[in-house]
């Protein structure tokens, strides 16, 4: 590291009033005036990308002490899927590490090197899924992002929470780099390995904090959930997720858009490239309500664009033509389970309505009282599927159940229970529907 501070002060120290500091907006601590992270401490290591290299590696970190800060980076938007090109490991007497998986069917010797070991991630659910299809897992999580969230700092990116609680300042100019690219620029492995250079020291305080408001048990039943939860399985029809699709009304026009989405799919696959590298999705939607049936009538769309749009022309018009003569349409909408939209519930189910706008304001409140972000005091969703489909007896016991079985946490229930029932039984009647209407259009 090398620290640029005209005051000479360092970085994590407590502030005094002669130590020169910021003011964190929204968080009632001082931090030293930040220095610039602008290099290892052990300089830059260089790339494991042998079996050896690799061996060695496991065995280092497998010798050190203490938990492992864990990162990954991948090459959204330029390469196919969501797959791992660097991996990067720092664990106290060790040093840091920075794994390319490309040349490795797995790296599940790391895997077990790391057996018992505590890893830090920053929004371990964005790493999680690529490190897993290397064959990692943690047997015990620290998420730095969601510790920052439920210790309510203000802001919660990695270069964030530590200038806030480190007072280093932390470039991100490469985070949304091709990291497919080899080999890969000195100045990207600068980078990412600084991602994990002070997440041990990060996790102390956080723990600090955590500790001091509470809040750490609330922490570890959520870095706990996480694990045990998994992996999300894979989504039913994928191609629903398509920007734009709202725009579709017409089955045969839904079905294109599938032909569309999973030839491009198919081509992207083949190709390793993202499949907005083709054509966007705006293009299949384009397409799709246009149905043209020739290939300059595609190509006179508006809106058909992209890099592959001209030259896969009669690909994407094969697909139009297929969806064109289907005769098994897919439905508009999938069947759910879940409630309607909020807006409507008034005119639905106006008791529910009234649950609903009864409990907000109490867990609000609540949210507010623990500093917490709302969505992480409740999952939205938690409350309004109980608030629409309430236990047929009203108890804070039944009412804790319901939220158990949605997949809320001990604390959670502790805290939401009593308030979640109190709405229930003594919901206030919502204002006259002319008043609502008003008040939902000056909103």
């Amino acid at each position: 590291m090398t620290p640029q501070n005209p005051d000479n002060t360092t970085a994590g120290a407590p502030a005094d009033e002669t130590t020169p500091h910021i003011t964190v907006e929204g968080f009632d601590s001082r931090v030293p005036v930040v220095i610039d992270l602008d290099s290892p401490r052990d300089g830059v290591p260089l790339v494991i990308e042998t079996q050896a290299g690799l061996e060695r590696c496991a065995a280092a970190i497998a010798a050190g002490t203490g938990p492992a800060g864990v990162d990954a980076e991948r090459a959204s938007g330029f390469r196919y899927g969501q797959r791992a090109f660097l991996v990067q490991i720092r664990r106290e007497g060790s040093g840091t590490w920075l794994i390319d998986p490309e040349p490795f069917g797995d790296l599940r010797i790391i895997n077990d090197a790391l057996r018992g070991v505590e890893w830090i991630l920053h929004a371990a659910s964005q790493d999680l899924p690529c490190l897993s299809e290397l064959g990692m897992w943690p047997d015990k999580l620290f998420d730095t992002e969601l510790a920052a969230r439920l210790a309510g700092l203000p802001r919660v990116g990695l270069a964030a929470v530590i200038e806030q609680l480190l007072g280093f300042g932390l470039a991100k100019e490469h985070s949304a780099a091709d990291w497919s690219t080899r080999p890969l620029p000195e100045p990207w492995l600068r980078y990412a390995a600084l991602d994990v250079e002070v997440l041990t020291e990060l996790r102390e305080e956080l723990i600090e904090l955590l500790e001091a408001d509470g809040k750490l048990e609330y922490a570890e039943q959520e870095f706990a959930a996480i694990l045990s939860a998994g992996l999300a399985a894979p989504r039913v029809d994928p191609w629903r997720k398509t920007s734009g699709l709202h725009q579709i009304r017409d089955r045969r026009q839904l079905a294109a858009v599938r032909e569309l989405w999973l030839e491009r799919d198919a081509l992207a696959q083949k190709r390793d490239v993202a499949p907005g590298r083709l054509i966007p999705d705006s293009a299949l939607v384009a397409a799709a309500k246009a149905m043209p049936t020739t290939v300059p009538q595609l190509l006179g769309t508006k809106g058909f664009h992209g890099r592959a749009a001209q030259r896969e022309a009669p690909r994407w018009l094969r697909c139009i033509a297929a969806a064109r003569t289907l005769d098994d349409l897919p439905p508009l909408h999938l069947p759910t389970n879940a409630p309607p939209p909020p807006r409507v519930w008034a005119d639905r189910d106006l008791a529910a309505a009234e649950r609903l706008q009864t409990a907000r304001p109490l867990l609000q409140e609540k949210a507010d009282g623990l500093k917490l972000p709302l969505e992480n005091l409740l999952t939205p969703d938690y409350l309004r599927r109980v608030a629409w489909r309430p236990p047929a007896d009203v108890s804070e016991a039944a009412i804790a159940a319901e939220l158990r079985e949605l997949g809320a946490r001990p604390w959670q229930v502790g805290l939401v229970a009593p308030l979640i029932t109190s709405a229930f039984l003594n919901p206030q009647p919502l204002p006259p529907k002319e008043a609502r209407e008003i008040k939902e259009t000056s909103a």
